[in-house]
């Protein structure tokens, strides 16, 4: 496969492995966010998510590709900044709900994969998440779920390095009845990090409109990237 592909350039392994590389490359370049690989390992990834990448899959030619993504800006939740709406507040102090953070991915990404009509959180990507237990320290993929009795009505999947956590993907309940619960289990994980004395909760693109009203702040690329060194 050529090193291009419309437009997205090649992101091996030795690349990751490079600081200055990255930083010459890849850093410092604002022309470009998504780059491509075909390397499912859980080497790999972990390589992508310590340097600061997110990334996701696609398919180019039948191909299914991972690609890694440095962004532009990213929002960043500070714990002191967490702002807890008046519907949320009601509704954890009417309702008994579990938060359980565990490292069994199935039922979580099942209901991800049903909420969202075309899914990048493939069977592939979903199996290298599962080697990266095998792998090494400081680096745990987490399924965060949210239990409303022995109903699961919302969660995501995640991975913390160091003291940051970076969500990847989530859901919630489509019923009615359990709106607002899915802001509701990002409050509840928000909590639970700064008690575990996490540095911040990354997560990941800022556009969101849900993010900035949990309290997050977006930070450019660099700023990011300042931050996450600091932390991981």
């Amino acid at each position: 496969m050529e090193n291009v592909l419309l437009g997205i350039h090649h992101l091996p392994l030795s690349h990751l492995k490079d600081p200055c590389l990255l930083d010459e490359l890849i850093y410092r370049n604002m022309q470009k966010n998504y780059y491509w690989s075909s390397d499912f390992s859980p080497e790999y990834y972990i390589a992508q998510a310590k340097a600061g990448f997110i990334a996701v899959t696609d398919r180019y030619e039948e191909e299914e590709l991972l690609l890694p993504e440095i962004q532009f800006s990213y929002a960043l939740l500070d714990f002191k900044d967490l702002h807890i709406s008046h519907k949320v507040k009601k509704l954890l102090k009417n309702k008994v709900l579990t938060l359980k953070i565990t490292d069994e991915l199935d039922e979580v990404a099942a209901n991800i994969n049903a909420s969202h009509k075309s899914c990048w959180l493939t069977p592939r990507y979903l199996h290298m998440l599962k080697e990266t237990r095998h792998v090494q320290h400081h680096f745990q993929v987490l399924s965060v779920a949210l239990y409303d009795g022995e109903t699961l009505v919302a969660g995501e999947i995640g991975y913390a390095i160091g003291k940051t956590y970076t969500s990847l993907s989530g859901f919630s309940s489509k019923e009615k009845k359990y709106h607002n619960y899915g802001t509701a289990q990002l409050v509840l994980l928000a909590q639970y990090l700064e008690k575990e004395q996490y540095a911040f909760l990354n997560l990941g693109q800022p556009y969101m409109e849900y993010k900035l009203a949990l309290g997050a702040k977006i930070y450019e690329r660099q700023a990011f990237l300042r931050r996450w060194f600091n932390a991981i």
